[in-house]
């Protein structure tokens, strides 16, 4: 059992191979953390490693513990404004006005398995022997309230899922203005902080600074996680690489306001909290009621940043996504989107679906456009019932059609928004999400559907439903084009317009799991302007996400790459798209487009009937080799080598879990003239093994390729003639195989 308890010195001690971390109850009732970190051997107490001193200004515990002050202790859960000068993980505004509170140890429970956090995503287990969990309740008795601290921590993996609840016993009820999910206190600040960070079109960025005194954070206040921050950050040391060091990352599982914040005092010690954001906040609880919050997913790594991601891709892949495409190799296929906007007329449609069956794809994807009166990005959300103008036979007979051409069909979504000019708004202008009386701002001329009001998600729900019985649907792409502004549901009283935003989101989530579990036959993958909404709460109910508008080949090095740190290659939405780009207008070759699309689901997004016999032939290869393929790449471990934040140059590579075959994927943005010699170290292969490598007529042993390299030698372009890929833009794919 990984959580072990020692009575006597009131210590909790949860740990595996590879991490520890070691909780006290003092005398007090007071949880503090003792360690976090790699691994230690279980002893009876650790009782050395807590520290008190009496500081000039500090606030003293009471006057029989002047050396003992709240501010000076690591805590595992602090209450604001209660001896502690820091930034608490809770804010609880009482009747009396009050905000002061004090939880204590109570009790505890160490259990076998991993309990759900229903109505909201959380990591799971398959079997009551991956994980042990340790709830640590509290009490505070002024307010009768019990606090409920949950600690998972999986045996096999370095990651403890955290998560607090708090359950309102008493006879008042008070007002939530801030509920954390985690805390987490640390004994120095020689870190450095790793966000994600962008906006639309260049989401997931990597920036890396030192830990500085103050607060430093990200955070999304747009009802959505954002294109601008991930909720994720990581604290690596100053030597960390992707191969060596140490580092831990911190993920929350949920799809609206966050904060992470990490706040480093003038005694350099740290303390990184996440949860949702208060600044839009406000619950009250009465007698009665609880609340719980969103998870947090604590991951440790004493091997470099390549190691934490890996932890990471095997839990988002394996215990956070459910359902029969968790596993599953995903369908290579064409989205209409970039071919043909939402210009959608039923024979053009059909003649693209035929040619990319003649492509060898699997599935034809009709987005925006097709249903009552969608002509242009203006009217018709909400109304989704399908445009007898475009579809004449209906969207019934052209899914049969299509399948009847051997591929699947596919169709767009954005159930979260409706237009003025929309039936729907006419019949219920009160489901608008606005604030009475005030300007209503717009964006992409669409506003947001009051998602916080059950009645709307119901209604939405049965639209889709009735669409998705008429046709004969495989895939949903899921999206959601604009941000929250004026929240304001009509639909509950004053007091409760605090929680809006935190409803809304439990309202996306209810629609979602409702259509997954009667529709499990479907693929959905979740979209919101590209990659907004690229967190680990959707891909509990859609096991992949568009993850970026921008579809141009070079832009999408520095994307995918930032959002490998956290998010695993079958989760990444990817397409070759056509040239010039769409968004940026360059030009680069088809098998650039390929190499890099490959390293996620992989799809065209384009006019197939547009393209010239040779390009035709040159899809066909390419569609061979990632059906040959693609299980390796959407499965096997992966590695970042060279970061596209560095320089022009970007290589990654995917590894077989048996070591056997692996793909390694180069790309030099720009070519140098008389450029140096290059060698790509190489990792995760069996380093005794020797490996066949395409295009190379020499065998190497996997110790040769980590240690002294694969050459990658090129001659500078005005030197070439041997008939090369060379020049801007290069990209090449390396196929290894290990000879037996």
């Amino acid at each position: 059992m990984p959580i072990s308890f020692k009575q006597t010195s009131m210590t909790f001690h949860l740990y595996n191979r590879e991490l520890s971390y070691i909780i006290k109850i003092l005398p007090e009732g007071i949880p503090v953390q003792l360690y976090f970190g790699a691994a230690l051997p279980d002893r009876d107490d650790w009782d050395y490693l807590l520290e008190f001193a009496a500081r000039p200004m500090s606030v003293n515990y009471s006057l029989n513990r002047t050396d003992m002050s709240l501010e000076h202790l690591r805590l595992e859960y602090p209450m604001s404004l209660s001896g502690d000068m820091r930034n608490g993980a809770a804010d609880i505004r009482q009747k009396d006005g009050s905000r002061i509170a004090e939880f204590v140890y109570e009790s505890h429970e160490i259990r076998d398995g991993k309990p759900s956090l229903e109505p909201l995503p959380a990591c799971y287990v398959e079997s009551a022997d991956e994980a042990c969990t340790l709830d640590l309740r509290l009490w505070d008795e002024k307010i009768q309230s019990r606090l409920v601290l949950s600690y998972t921590i999986y045996e096999n993996r370095p990651v403890i899922c955290r998560n607090a609840r708090i359950e309102n016993l008493g006879s008042e009820g008070y007002i939530l203005d801030r509920m954390m999910s985690l805390s987490l206190d640390l004994p120095d600040d020689d870190w450095e902080q790793m966000v994600l960070a962008g906006a639309w079109a260049r989401e997931r960025n990597i920036e890396v600074h030192p830990l500085h005194t103050g607060v430093q954070s990200i955070y999304s206040l747009r009802g959505h996680s954002s294109h601008n921050y991930n909720p994720f950050l990581c604290l690596k040391r100053r030597e960390t690489t992707e191969q060596s060091g140490e580092c831990f990352g911190l993920s929350l599982v949920y799809s609206g306001n966050f904060l992470a914040e990490t706040d480093v005092n003038t005694y350099h010690t740290t303390r990184v909290s996440m949860g949702i954001h208060p600044y839009t906040f406000s619950w009250p609880l009465q007698p009665g009621e609880s609340f719980q919050t969103p998870e947090a997913v604590l991951v440790y790594a004493q091997k470099g940043l390549n190691a934490m991601s890996q932890a990471f891709h095997g839990l988002f892949r394996e215990r956070l996504a459910r359902g029969r495409f968790r596993d599953e190799p995903r369908p290579l296929l064409l989205n209409s989107w970039e071919g043909i906007y939402m210009d959608v007329d039923e024979a053009r449609v059909l003649e693209m679906a035929q040619a990319t069956a003649d492509l060898g794809l699997e599935m034809f994807v009709l987005d925006d456009g097709w249903f009552k009166d969608r002509d242009s990005d203006a009217t018709s959300l909400g109304d989704w019932v399908t445009d007898s103008r475009k579809l004449p036979s209906g969207l019934g007979s052209l899914s049969r059609k299509v399948e009847d051409m051997g591929i699947q069909f596919g169709l767009w979504f954005e159930p979260e928004m409706i237009s003025m000019d929309s039936d729907l708004y006419r019949s219920h202008p009160d489901w608008l999400m606005h604030t009475p009386g005030r300007r209503i701002s717009t964006g992409r001329k669409q506003f947001v559907l009051d998602f916080a009001n059950p009645e709307v998600v119901t209604y939405i729900g049965d639209a889709m439903e009735k669409i998705l019985d008429e046709a004969s649907i495989s895939y949903i792409k899921w999206d959601m084009n604009r941000s929250l502004s004026e929240v304001y549901s009509l639909h509950y009283p004053a007091d409760q317009q605090g929680t809006i935003y935190h409803r809304f989101i439990l309202g996306v989530y209810a629609l979602y799991d409702r259509l997954t579990k009667a529709h499990p036959e479907i693929l959905f993958e979740s979209c919101a302007s590209g990659g907004a909404r690229f967190d680990p709460g959707m891909l509990y109910y859609a096991p992949q996400t568009w993850t970026s508008d921008d579809t141009d080949a070079v832009e999408r090095l520095k994307i995918q790459y930032g959002t490998s740190m956290l998010y695993p290659i079958s989760s990444m939405g990817s397409h070759v798209s056509a040239i010039p780009n769409h968004q940026l207008h360059r030009l680069t070759s088809l098998h650039m487009r390929f190499a890099v699309a490959i390293f996620g689901t992989f799809g065209y997004e384009l006019d197939p009937l547009a393209l010239t016999g040779e390009e035709k032939e040159e899809i066909r290869d390419q569609v061979r080799f990632m059906k040959k393929y693609r299980k390796l790449i959407q499965f096997g471990t992966f590695y970042r080598l060279q970061s596209p934040f560095a320089g022009t140059e970007t290589a990654w590579m995917v590894v077989s879990e048996d070591k056997k075959q692996a793909i390694v994927g180069y790309y030099r943005v720009l070519q140098e003239i008389n450029a140096p010699f290059r060698r790509l170290k190489l990792q995760g292969l069996a380093p005794d093994r020797l490996y066949a490598i395409s295009g190379k007529e020499e065998q190497e042993y996997g110790i040769e390729l980590q240690r002294a390299g694969l050459v990658l030698t090129d001659a500078s372009a005005s030197e070439n003639r041997d008939g090369r890929n060379e020049g801007d833009y290069l990209a090449r794919l390396f196929v290894l195989n290990a000879v037996d």
